[in-house]
């Protein structure tokens, strides 16, 4: 199996690339549209701000590229973020792969989120195998809830953990820093078949 981790200058992906490498799986870090584009399975992650991140995918053609892509897709954190209509950071133009805009949390509660926190209300075969468990997560901003919403996370307010449409999926947390249950995630995704 082919596995691309998207290497455009914008995220966490040497400890992306370890976590598979625990689970057995060699990891080709890439921003070569081809290489991606022939992969099995594509990580897109992120950390940092968003229109930043949008420049540099603009910049390599990668922002056409992945929403065009057919195998499965995981967006990490950022990388999710970017895969929705919109975010309030940076007043940036997503991919529109999930039709949600990306908002900042209200200031009710100390941003950013950033530690341990409680997914719940698991669906899709991402979440094969687990119950409503606990994950690791910095950001700022947020998804609200949505039909394609698999999982959730109460900060303040309840918002998307997770999402999915189609052979996209998106964590706003950080499977790779999140111990054996964000491995058997990460497990889920190299053996997920279509839904």
């Amino acid at each position: 199996m082919k596995l691309v981790i998207i290497d455009y200058g914008a995220g966490n992906i040497q400890s992306i690339k370890f976590a598979f490498k625990r689970l057995g799986v060699e990891a080709e870090l890439s921003s070569e549209i081809e290489t991606i584009r022939n992969a099995d399975k594509v990580i897109f992650p992120g950390v940092g701000e968003a229109s930043t991140a949008m420049n540099k995918l603009k910049g390599s053609g990668l922002n056409i590229l992945i929403p065009e892509l057919k195998q499965p897709v995981l967006g990490i954190c950022l990388g999710m973020q970017l895969m929705c209509n919109s975010s309030e950071e940076g007043n940036t133009k997503g991919l529109g792969i999930f039709n949600v805009d990306v908002v900042k949390f209200d200031g009710t509660k100390k941003v950013p989120q950033i530690g341990w926190n409680k997914v719940e209300g698991l669906k899709s075969q991402l979440f094969s195998g687990l119950e409503n468990g606990f994950i690791y997560q910095v950001h700022s901003f947020y998804a609200p809830r949505i039909k394609e919403t698999i999982a959730t996370c109460n900060y303040g307010i309840t918002y998307s953990a997770a999402l999915k449409k189609d052979n996209f999926y998106g964590t706003q947390f950080h499977p790779e820093k999140s111990g054996e249950y964000g491995a058997k995630i990460l497990e889920n995704f190299i053996s997920l078949k279509n839904e």
